[in-house]
């Protein structure tokens, strides 16, 4: 009897398996994104530190001036538009006058017009010798146009009770010399370019001290934050009259002894750049400030 063979209508055994599947965790990347920028913020933090270490003091005070006054200008720098360290801005470190005013210089001037060089900073050591012989010659330079222009004031009886509205300091662009307004004791007419007797000698002054100097000359004019008067219709303002002003402070330099192609700049700041910032009224902010550039 033959075998019964399996037919394919014989049912088969299905086997049907399931895997149970256990979700695991999401490994995002989030975590390593806020990482990543914590370790840069922390590299950007001692590089700056380390840069703030290893700098002198001339060199902190310009960094310092540059970040204060974004329009800051130099004599030889690509930003050439005025700013509030460039032709009269206020800085950091006071130079004691008499009356009770003070200037600031981020380079100190000694008193005698003598003063010895501060002593080199970390970076110095590695600069030129030609280079540093440079700078301290230039200051050098700068100190003694400082003692000549207070020696002639001195020896003017005149011109001895205005001294402290003369500030003399050094900047990261050279040598600035500013003649500021005093209580009750303005430099021009109101709302006017037409210089006062006094103000017109203290710029005679300058301009003879300043005569055989090589350096080129920059020559700003402020005022304070008080509208002009003057016509409802003319636009005329600040900004034309202390351009005004600077111009008329230019032509007594020049017949003070300075030569015409001296001047570089002749440039109207309007109360943009104020030596008190927080009392924009105050008669120091209207001033006339000329810089002798690096």
């Amino acid at each position: 009897m033959a075998k019964k063979g399996k037919g394919p209508d014989e049912k088969r055994p299905i086997i049907i398996r399931r895997k149970k599947v256990i979700a695991g965790g999401h490994h995002g990347g989030a975590w390593k994104v806020a990482y990543a920028d914590f370790v840069t913020a922390l590299m950007a933090f001692f590089l700056v530190m380390w840069l703030v270490a290893s700098a002198n003091d001339q060199q902190k005070s310009a960094i310092f001036d540059y970040f204060k006054n974004p329009s800051m200008e130099r004599g030889q720098a690509p930003i050439q538009a005025p700013g509030q360290n460039g032709p009269g801005g206020a800085s950091t470190s006071p130079i004691e006058l008499r009356g009770g005013l003070t200037a600031s210089a981020p380079a100190p001037i000694a008193e005698s017009g003598a003063g010895t060089p501060a002593s080199p900073g970390p970076r110095d050591e590695l600069r030129s010798p030609r280079a540093l012989t440079g700078e301290t010659s230039e200051t050098k330079r700068f100190q003694e146009i400082r003692k000549d222009i207070l020696a002639a004031i001195e020896k003017n009886e005149t011109l001895q009770k205005y001294r402290d509205q003369l500030l003399i300091d050094i900047t990261s662009e050279g040598l600035r010399i500013q003649i500021v307004d005093a209580q009750n004791r303005p430099m021009f007419d109101l709302s006017g370019t037409t210089i006062k007797p006094y103000a017109r000698e203290l710029l005679l002054e300058v301009g003879k001290s300043l005569e055989g100097v090589p350096n080129r000359l920059s020559i700003s004019g402020h005022t304070d934050d008080t509208p002009f008067v003057g016509s409802a219709r003319s636009r005329y303002g600040n900004w034309e009259l202390s351009a005004d002003r600077a111009n008329a402070a230019r032509r007594v330099l020049v017949e003070g002894g300075v030569a015409e192609d001296k001047v570089s700049r002749v440039v109207g700041m309007s109360s943009y750049v104020r030596l008190d910032r927080e009392n924009p009224s105050n008669p120091i902010n209207r001033r006339i400030s000329i810089v002798v550039l690096n």
